[in-house]
């Protein structure tokens, strides 16, 4: 059974936002691109507050949006990657 991550990128960018160091969040997820052997400067990289969810210690959650600066569609599972809660 595969082991669950505490520390996802997305939940760490939610407590990031939580304890105001937002500001850091982007330069998070550019070393997170690449660790997925992906160049950073090739996307843009916003972040959307959603509602937290049922009995989470979190105050935010943030979902984390790519859009590729060239126009092209990003690869469906590096979106859903960088978004992945557990």
């Amino acid at each position: 059974m595969p082991r669950v991550n505490p520390h996802t990128l997305q939940m760490h960018i939610s407590r990031m936002f939580d304890q105001g160091q937002s500001f850091f969040c982007a330069i998070k997820v550019q070393d997170w691109l690449k660790d997925q052997k992906e160049d950073p400067n090739a996307y843009e990289i916003s972040f959307h507050t959603q509602p937290v969810p049922p009995n989470s210690n979190l105050k935010t959650n943030i979902r984390i949006e790519l859009k590729r600066k060239d126009g092209q569609q990003v690869d469906p599972w590096l979106q859903e990657e960088v978004n992945r809660s557990s």
